[in-house]
């Protein structure tokens, strides 16, 4: 006989599960008492945003579902952020919510939610757990959503009183992952659409690669004479160091780049979904006239031709195929279209200087040249990610967790998890200063957990992106985006941890360095110029730009 919460985390042991994320409550203490003696890590956290974000960030790294535990009503409502992020990224997640006892439903009582309307349109499955026997079956079901076609968060409520009830029921085995496998007549379909094409572009991004895939994806490149890019923020799928990687089509994408995607007469459309983002908002590629062949592999059969129509569609995984295609023979001649993809990626990515003794661009190319290679950077949204979508050289699968969503307090919780789960590898997040200060209490988690990174805050005591936008449409009309900033070394410092500020660029590589040597939590804040905005804009240049355009 067992009581819910035994079953529950007797039933994540059998998936594998090593840890979870959660800040405690007690519509969930039978999970709290489960998890007591189990050798289940759990990661105690300030905030259930932050919780959520790390299991996000778990499920990039891992491909399996990463675990977070909150309470029922405000719990649910903060965790919401990080289940956004993981719908929109399609990561691996599930989120257990502690929920009222069965019996005061429908009289609002203390903190009571209805979860399934309110996660209804955030993620792949949202369901309550009404009967004590049932929790294998759903954990079953609700690992099997989670990872399987275009993965995604699920939602699992848990009352109270179903959750403490004692039952005998049997332990459930996982459920087997389908078979997987790429018939030939689609390898043959593939390159024969291919093999009359002009300027064609393998556009490569979604969740789920594995190293082998990504290989598989450099060998089909190298021996077809392909250029390929990234989708916005996966970067990482394919060394950026080779001859054939061509840039990502991201937030302050190449202007290059954006043209030849539209000069592009076929697209290999690996795993991606062809967002708004990646198309630049469905300009350079047209929903209602594409202009172009569009080859699209998903593994969730239902994706493709959802936004665009296709002229062919393969229910698979890009690893599957790419195991198939990696050694095909050479299909057409696309040698000059892919030295010039290249010869425009590395124009692109010159340093062009910014205001101030702090030059960003610098230190971006200061940490690409000089982390280890298989460090992992993580970064939230703002202006300056885009020195990393631009400056930063990704070298391998694994090195970036960032949110395709493009939320703000992402890196953080996400660094803190990845330094968790990969205590061997340096771990550094980039962050603004309006961004860190939306999660940087999970500094306390770092410290309780021992999770060793570094943090690199860029402070221009704005925030920056939407200043930008602001300074276009409005020039001159600043509302609602100065910003005070505390001294984020000393605050590192009265967390335990390192903390460092950085006047000059040049003062960078020592900070850096001690950061490093102090083998604990670590924050070099970088005292930007109020006039640095972005990678090829500073605030006067934008005011100017919308006082043109007015």
């Amino acid at each position: 006989m067992r009581h819910g919460g035994q079953i529950l985390v007797d039933q994540l042991k059998l998936h594998g599960v090593r840890r979870v994320f959660s800040v405690p409550g007690e519509s969930f203490l039978a999970a709290l008492d489960g998890l007591y003696d189990s050798d289940i890590q759990n990661v105690v956290c300030r905030h259930e945003g932050g919780a959520a974000m790390m299991a996000d960030a778990v499920g990039k790294l891992t491909g399996r579902p990463g675990i977070a535990f909150v309470t029922r009503g405000p719990g649910a409502t903060n965790a919401s952020a990080g289940v956004h992020i993981a719908m929109q990224d399609s990561t691996p997640m599930i989120l257990f919510v502690g929920q009222i006892a069965r019996s005061h439903r429908d009289r609002e009582a203390f903190q009571e939610v209805n979860y399934r309307a309110m996660f209804g349109s955030l993620a792949k499955w949202v369901a309550e757990i009404d009967q004590t026997e049932r929790i294998p079956e759903y954990i079953n079901r609700a690992f099997h959503l989670a990872t399987s076609g275009r993965p995604g968060p699920v939602i699992l409520a848990l009352p109270e009183d179903m959750l403490s009830a004692v039952t005998d029921v049997p332990a459930l085995a996982p459920t087997a992952a389908p078979l997987s496998g790429v018939p030939e007549a689609a390898v043959d379909a593939v390159l024969e659409r291919l093999s009359v094409a002009k300027k064609p572009l393998i556009v490569a991004g979604g969740p789920g690669w594995s190293i082998e895939g990504a290989e598989a994806l450099t060998r089909f490149a190298e021996s077809q004479r392909l250029p390929v890019v990234t989708t916005f923020r996966r970067n990482d799928i394919m060394d950026n160091r080779h001859a054939n990687y061509a840039g990502d089509l991201g937030v302050g994408i190449d202007p290059n780049l954006a043209q030849r995607l539209r000069e592009s007469d076929c697209l290999l459309v690996l795993g991606a979904r062809l967002a708004d983002i990646s198309t630049g908002a469905f300009e350079n590629l047209d929903p209602a006239a594409p202009g172009k062949c569009i080859i699209h592999v998903h593994p969730d059969p239902d994706l493709p031709g959802t936004v665009y129509r296709t002229d062919m569609s393969l229910a698979a995984h890009p690893n599957d195929l790419l195991a198939r295609m990696a050694q095909s023979p050479k299909s057409g001649n696309w040698d000059t279209w892919t030295r010039a993809a290249r010869a425009d990626l590395l124009a692109w990515k010159l340093l062009q200087e910014t205001p101030g003794d702090v030059k960003l661009e610098e230190i971006v190319a200061w940490c690409s040249d000089n982390l280890h290679e298989d460090a992992i950077v993580t970064n939230g949204a703002g202006n300056y990610a885009a020195f990393l979508h631009r400056y930063f050289t990704y070298k391998g699968l694994g090195t970036q967790v960032s949110p395709t969503s493009g939320s703000m307090g992402y890196g953080f919780p996400a660094a803190v998890a990845a330094a968790i789960e990969h205590p061997d590898r340096q771990v550094v997040c980039f962050a603004g200063d309006g961004d860190f200060q939306m999660t940087l209490n999970e500094m306390s988690t770092a410290m309780q957990f021992g999770a060793k990174l570094i943090v690199i805050v860029a402070n221009n005591g704005r925030y920056g992106t939407i200043r930008m936008h602001q300074e276009k449409t409005y020039p001159g009309r600043v509302s609602g985006t100065e910003m005070l900033s505390p001294d984020f070394a000393a605050l590192a410092r009265a967390y335990g941890g390192f903390g460092a500020v950085v006047e000059r660029t040049e003062e960078f590589p020592d900070a850096y360095g001690a950061a490093l040597a102090s083998k604990v939590l670590a924050v070099i804040e970088l005292r930007l110029d109020s006039e640095m905005l972005s990678t090829g804009l500073s605030v006067t240049g934008a005011r100017n730009l919308g006082s043109q355009s007015g």
